[in-house]
C-alpha cells in the first residue's frame, strides 16, 4: 500500500494512528482520538497496518472538519475582519502585540519581536 494521506498530508507510517493524525493543521490529541473512537480504529494502530477501507472512512471523517488551508484561511480572515473593523483586538494585531491583555512593559518579546539597538543607548551614556 503507499503512503497514506489525508487532507494532501502524508502520515508518517511507522507511529501510531492518533499521533500521525496530529500532524493535519487542526486536528490535535482530542480531535484524533475522536476521530479513531468515530471511525473505529485503535489508537495504537500503526499507519502502515490502515487497510484501504479504514483510511477511506478515516479521510471522510476528517473532511468534515475544517483542517489544513481552509482552517489557515478561515483564521486570517477572522484576523483581517478585525483589523478592518478597527477594534481594539484589530489594533493590536496590526501593531503586532498580545491581544489578550498580557503585559507589555516587560516580556511579550514573542509578539514584539526581539529587542532593539541596545548598543546605541549604551553608547549614548559615555
Amino acid at each position: 500500500m503507499s503512503a497514506v494521506r489525508i487532507q494532501n498530508v502524508p502520515l508518517e507510517p511507522n507511529k501510531h494512528i492518533r499521533v500521525a493524525l496530529q500532524s493535519v493543521y487542526g486536528i490535535g490529541n482530542p480531535r484524533a482520538l475522536e476521530l479513531c473512537e468515530k471511525v473505529g480504529i485503535a489508537t495504537t494502530t500503526k499507519v502502515k497496518d490502515l487497510d484501504d477501507d479504514a483510511v477511506r472512512r478515516l479521510q471522510e471523517a476528517v473532511a468534515t472538519f475544517l483542517t489544513e488551508g481552509d482552517l489557515r484561511r478561515e483564521i486570517s480572515m477572522r484576523i483581517k475582519r478585525l483589523r478592518d473593523i478597527g477594534c481594539y483586538r484589530g489594533k493590536r494585531h496590526r501593531a503586532g502585540l498580545p491581544v489578550r491583555g498580557q503585559r507589555t512593559r516587560t516580556n511579550a518579546r514573542t509578539r514584539k519581536g526581539p529587542r532593539g539597538n541596545r548598543i546605541a543607548k549604551d553608547a549614548k551614556k559615555d
